[in-house]
């Protein structure tokens, strides 16, 4: 009989402990912090209204906030699911406002600025996955409008199912990772044995 590899058995091991370690990182550390955050959020609409923040800060997203767009600096069309297109206006100093919806992908007319009230949200964000986990600069956020001006739909409201609360499922899959990596190296060994 043959006896069992050192330096591969250590290798697996080794990989196998940190998928462990990976799958309670995110059972033991990730999803409470996670779910503190959400019940934060959750509080967050019934909270009295604030002026719209200088500087990102996630803990302020669904907030209730109002701010004056003294004037929009530029304004335009993006995507918004099944509402059809969102006005979105940038009116300088930070400060980006959703106005409303329309369907019409052509929507010319114009706002002009002046007081908004609403909640915050986060403004769009063009980055992809790996170029947001390169560049560590915060998600803008975004004043979303309670009262559409220009005949626009109204935008939608504060959704908490909006932020992802997933730490459960990666667990899982750490877990089911280190289980299949130590089956395959078992059945490995065997077979070479």
């Amino acid at each position: 009989m043959r006896r069992i590899p050192v330096l591969p058995t250590l290798v697996v091991a080794i990989a196998v402990a940190a998928m462990i370690a990976l799958g309670l990182w995110q059972l033991l550390d990730r999803a409470p912090k996670k779910e503190t955050y959400l019940a934060q959020l959750a509080a967050n609409p019934a909270k009295p209204p604030i002026a719209f923040p200088a500087r990102p800060d996630d803990t302020l997203l669904f907030r209730r906030t109002t701010a004056t767009c003294a004037h929009p600096v530029t304004q335009r069309l993006a995507g918004a699911g099944a509402a059809g297109f969102r006005l979105i206006a940038d009116c300088g100093d930070g400060l980006v406002v959703q106005l409303g919806t329309t369907p019409d992908p052509m929507f010319k007319r114009r706002w002009t600025g002046g007081p908004v009230s609403g909640f915050i949200s986060h403004a769009p964000d063009a980055r992809s996955l790996i170029g947001s986990l390169l560049d560590p600069t915060p998600q803008r956020l975004m004043l979303i409008a309670d009262t559409p001006p220009l005949g626009l739909g109204a935008n939608g409201k504060p959704d908490l199912t909006s932020v992802p609360n997933n730490h459960l499922s990666y667990a899982v899959q750490w877990f089911l990772f280190a289980a299949i990596a130590t089956v395959i190296y078992v059945l490995a060994v065997r077979r070479r044995r």
